[in-house]
């Protein structure tokens, strides 16, 4: 039989989910909770800890608990390389349609905030690395975050590192003004003359910095999803390498591998 803290979550988890609770709703007080449902202030915290677990209350100091948004759900999946890789030579206006973020998400470009910040560093060992070049090897380091216009925060926090020496031949692939760029890295790279053949996909997951935290919006408890991205092209050169965190709450992973039939 659930414990009598696990009745009371699920009663406000059906509460929740029903709508009688709409998103941003403060809760009744943990002494008021109490009286309603017969049970001593600590039982009510720990029902209320269920689902602040669950990323369905936040707890807010000195104002109460209330009832979460939830934010826009991301599914991501392996097919979306491909799609990009098809995009890439479209015409502008083409590219202009959409992109990763929406082909994600569902939404659409006027739906978008983003935001994108540049700027040149040299390779530290691991980056070194992941490109097969020398340590201090100057880099484009290009951080990305996209949010939904409704919302607080981005889907992801995606920081790229480019070759500088690879992508020089074109003056605006090292300005932030450019972005978001129509077709996204595939095109800036094949406007360079480079066309990937593949690209490993490495995951990880753990727990959030304090900072991944507070700019992810991040539930107590809930982990982040560490991508790492590594792009080579037809002449088997690593060409971009790609950290994102990705939130766990909102973020599903989906992967489709064709098989080759008998």
């Amino acid at each position: 039989m659930a414990k009598r803290y696990e009745q009371i979550a699920a009663k406000l988890t059906a509460q929740i989910d029903d709508g009688t609770l709409p998103p941003g709703e403060r809760l009744p007080a943990e002494t008021e909770l109490a009286d309603i449902y017969e049970v001593s202030v600590p039982t009510v915290r720990q029902a209320v800890g269920v689902l602040q677990a669950q990323g369905l209350v936040d707890k807010q100091h000195g104002r109460g608990t209330f009832v979460r948004r939830q934010p826009t759900p991301v599914t991501r999946d392996n097919l979306r390389h491909q799609w990009e890789k098809d995009r890439a030579r479209e015409s502008e206006g083409e590219r202009l349609k959409t992109g990763a973020t929406e082909h994600d998400t569902g939404l659409t470009v006027n739906d978008l905030v983003f935001a994108a910040k540049y700027e040149q560093m040299p390779a530290d060992a691991d980056l070194a690395a992941a490109f097969g070049v020398p340590e201090g090897t100057i880099l484009l380091k290009r951080t990305y975050r996209t949010r939904y216009s409704e919302e607080r925060a981005p889907f992801n926090v995606a920081r790229s590192y480019l070759v500088l020496d690879m992508i020089a031949g074109n003056p605006n692939l090292l300005r932030e003004d450019q972005e978001p760029w129509p077709g996204g890295t595939q095109n800036q790279l094949f406007s360079v003359g480079i066309e990937l053949d593949r690209i490993v996909e490495t995951f990880r997951a753990r727990p959030p910095t304090p900072e991944e935290t507070e700019e992810l919006g991040l539930p107590m408890g809930v982990s982040v999803i560490v991508l790492r991205k590594t792009c080579i092209d037809t002449t088997d050169r690593v060409v971009e390498v790609a950290d994102v965190v990705l939130p766990g709450d909102r973020t599903e992973m989906v992967y489709t591998t064709k098989l080759n039939r008998w």
